[in-house]
């Protein structure tokens, strides 16, 4: 049978939780949850966490957004909406993507959609256009973006 975790137990790991990468307020909640703190215990180990700068969600989305545009390669509208699913605010998440540098985005943009075309099958030219077009989309860059990648 599961021990139960006592309030300072609770606090100590999710410190420990906390410090070994950034974490937001939804991800600590969640893990409390899955360790069967109640609600309002929850609450008060999130607020001295985040007195005491353990959780920092500007920190936070600034780390997530740089983390899935250089390592998977997002595109901002998909970092966006999962910034929305851990229930980070709009103005966070357009000051952090803010910081991406254009120049790196659509050189990124082009040199995913030219390691897609190296393993494409198409028919003709428009074919190929569509099919880049919709991985492009999947990965979360914007329209524009594609069109003025896929015009060079």
């Amino acid at each position: 049978m599961k021990q139960e975790l006592t309030y300072n137990e609770a606090l100590h790991r999710a410190s420990a939780y906390c410090t070994a990468s950034e974490k937001c307020v939804f991800d600590v909640s969640e893990k409390l949850s899955s360790w069967g703190i109640s609600t309002d215990e929850s609450e008060k180990i999130i607020a001295y966490l985040i007195t005491e700068n353990f959780i920092n969600e500007e920190r936070f989305a600034r780390a997530f957004v740089n983390d899935k545009f250089r390592f998977n390669k997002w595109g901002k509208i998909k970092i966006a909406y999962a910034l929305r699913a851990k229930n980070i605010s709009s103005e966070l998440t357009q000051s952090a993507l803010e910081n991406i540098d254009e120049n790196e985005y659509s050189d990124t943009l082009t040199e995913l959609l030219k390691a897609k075309l190296r393993g494409l099958k198409y028919k003709d030219e428009y074919d190929k256009k569509v099919k880049l077009f919709r991985f492009a989309q999947s990965r979360g860059f914007e329209s524009g973006e594609i069109q003025k990648s896929l015009s060079l």
